[in-house]
């Protein structure tokens, strides 16, 4: 049962080793997605001597530690990263988790003391959730491996229900609770040894930061390109071909364009349409297309495509909520890469958290550099680029933070409106990590580890295993990231631009329409252009008798439903609402 609910995961082998030493039982499962030599040889479980690793995701650098350790005397009977990953841990020990780039879940179980490490990577790319009880101690990839495993549903968690419908997918990782009780996730950038009748406790191995250094503009770019250059190099390792996913920002097709011009990739693309123009990103997606002279592939979201069937597939995939709709039409996206033959897509993810690129990063940085000689050149800049275009009203006041540092209410916007349509409102002080002193890095690194970036990562790896794709996100290089968060805060933004120095270190690959267009769409759309919200019979569904009612009012959905235009907040709320009716229904004991 449990290798059958990971058989999307790991489609081309499965494998298992089982150790009983006394009182011991220890069994580990893997299924197998061959992307990095496609032997049986690198299958796995792969064990040395005492010791057996599974692994999930990938090490990018492994041909560098690969050679290391040549160099050092081992000789390696394959050509994986799973064969290096676990030499190097022989030889490293702990250690070995700083000198690895890319994405990791792993468990390495050790005969000799009788122990079980397991680890996940530097930003969670790759899940891993424990369940401990008195007979023994779980980990699985997802939710329902390890209910299979367990052998009995999970008992749902309201309150995290009640906050992901107030507060919003940038909520979902401010504590350590799940959809379901009794469940924990393996906090990134961190290792634990699992005990019999003992709470795991977590060590990290690694800790984001941002420490500046005296440079200049010119060195900066010339830094960038080179990390920048190499992390899409590291990403593009595979024995299988890869896909690019492109929407129309500097992203994603930033990222295609240095495949395809500087590492000559023959490229293939994947893209979403959204009909509604706040949303629809075609033109620039055409011209990046035409530039590249790369094959492409669109989908256009429609009525007519089956939401509700597809919405409950995906929901008992993820055995959750969908964090956002953009999670629900990246799900196309997959299924196009998967049924095309790709094994492997690259996304953009991460790059509004190392360079700036959301509308309030304006603000913050108008703040942090509001005592400098550059300041009324950027206030003139936000005021003549930004304010015609934003359309959240916090951040239409350039001096939003200078009175209070602390304001965050756009980002929970209208979070108190939603509140009042549960039966019992539902109330949680906004919170964030200190990570610096600096305003508007404290605020990319809360993104980064706490709100935009961990959602993105999980919804991510649900989606593209679902098709059994897997995902790969260049900007999450960790040498790439460090060294964006040695950059000063005064460059990051210029003339109105926000990624200022990326645009600048893609000069000559990227079109330049594409590279120098201001706007931000993001990869979104709207409830409206998937669901005729007036119509009796979706209206009849979603008002039908639901648990969901339980929690809200259905006088105040049948308001916001009938509503002439819904604002963006109220449509991300309804469309939380829907995840939440379905999820319910399928899940709740």
């Amino acid at each position: 049962e449990c290798v059958k609910a990971l058989n999307n995961r790991g489609p081309d082998a499965n494998g298992n080793v089982e150790y009983q030493d006394g009182d011991l039982w220890v069994n580990l499962i893997h299924t197998r997605l061959s992307i990095i030599d496609l032997s049986n040889s690198a299958n796995q479980p792969f064990c040395i001597g005492d010791l057996c690793l599974v692994f999930n995701g990938e090490i990018y650098n492994y041909l560098e530690i690969k050679n290391d350790l040549e160099r050092k005397g081992i000789i390696f009977h394959t050509n994986s990263d799973t064969e290096v990953l676990l030499q190097a841990y022989i030889y490293y020990g702990l250690k070995v988790f700083k000198r690895l780039v890319g994405m990791w879940a792993l468990a390495i179980y050790r005969k000799s003391d009788r122990q079980i490490l397991v680890s996940r990577d530097r930003f969670g790319e790759k899940p891993l959730y424990v369940h401990q009880t008195e007979l023994g101690t779980y980990f699985a990839s997802d939710v329902n491996s390890l209910a299979k495993l367990v052998g009995k549903k999970f008992s749902v968690n309201y309150n995290h229900i009640k906050r992901y419908l107030v507060n919003g997918y940038k909520s979902l990782y401010k504590t350590d609770q799940l959809y379901f009780e009794n469940i924990k996730a393996l906090p990134s950038a961190s290792f634990a040894y699992l005990k019999v009748n003992q709470q795991f406790e977590s060590t990290k191995f690694w800790t984001p930061a941002y420490s500046p250094i005296e440079t200049t503009e010119e060195l900066i770019i010339d830094s960038l390109k080179t990390k920048l250059f190499t992390a899409v190099e590291r990403c593009l390792r595979s024995d299988v071909p890869l896909a690019f996913c492109l929407s129309g920002g500097i992203d994603s097709a930033g990222l295609a364009s240095i495949a395809s011009k500087v590492f000559n990739y023959k490229l293939t693309t994947f893209s979403i349409i959204d009909p509604d123009e706040r949303y629809n990103e075609e033109t620039n997606i055409k011209k990046v297309v035409d530039d590249l002279g790369c094959r492409s592939y669109f989908h256009k979201l429609s009525y007519k495509d089956n939401f509700f069937a597809r919405l409950k597939e995906l929901i008992t995939f993820h055995s959750a909520p969908i964090a956002t709709i953009s999670y629900y039409i990246h799900s196309y996206l997959s299924q196009a890469i998967s049924s095309q033959g790709f094994k492997v897509a690259i996304s953009g993810t991460g790059a509004d958290e190392l360079f700036t690129g959301y509308y309030d990063h304006f603000n913050l940085h108008l703040y942090t550099q509001r005592n400098t000689d550059q300041y009324s050149q950027l206030l003139e800049d936000y005021q003549r680029y930004i304010l015609p275009i934003v359309r959240n009203p916090y951040l239409q006041k350039h001096d939003l933070y200078f009175e209070n540092e602390n304001i965050r209410r756009h980002i929970y916007l209208n979070n108190d409106i939603f509140s009042e349509c549960l039966s019992e409102p539902f109330y949680e002080e906004f919170t964030e990590i200190n990570y610096s002193s600096d305003l508007l890095r404290k605020r990319m690194l809360n993104e980064a580890f706490n709100e935009s970036v961990p959602v993105i990562l999980n919804e991510d790896d649900l989606n593209s295993m679902y098709y059994s794709v897997e995902n790969r996100s260049p900007y999450l290089d960790v040498d790439l990231f460090e060294f964006a968060y040695t950059i000063p805060t005064k460059f990051l933004i210029k003339n109105g631009y926000a990624k200022y120095l990326l645009r600048e270190a893609l000069k000559g690959i990227l079109v330049e329409p594409v590279r120098t267009d201001r706007t931000k769409k993001g990869f979104n759309a709207s409830i409206e252009s998937l669901l005729d919200l007036k119509s009796t019979e979706i209206q009849h569904i979603l008002l039908s008798d639901s648990p969901i009612f339980d929690l809200v009012k259905k006088d105040k959905i049948a308001n916001i439903l009938n509503m002439d235009k819904l604002p963006n907040s109220y449509s991300k709320f309804i469309f939380n609402f829907i995840c939440t009716k379905v999820f319910l229904e399928q899940f709740q004991n």
